[in-house]
């Protein structure tokens, strides 16, 4: 029973710190930087 709680611990402390993986920063373009988009087409 102890080793089922511990395991159950391990991996829900997984999956939090995992959830986090993937998420992106923000949309802008950094400061000093020229977007470039949306452009015309054809170019």
């Amino acid at each position: 029973m102890r080793r089922f709680a511990l395991l159950l611990l391990l991996a829900l402390g997984l999956a939090v710190t995992l959830s986090a993986c993937g998420k992106k920063g923000p949309l802008e373009p950094p400061p000093g930087k020229e977007s470039k988009y949306p452009r015309q087409y054809p170019q």
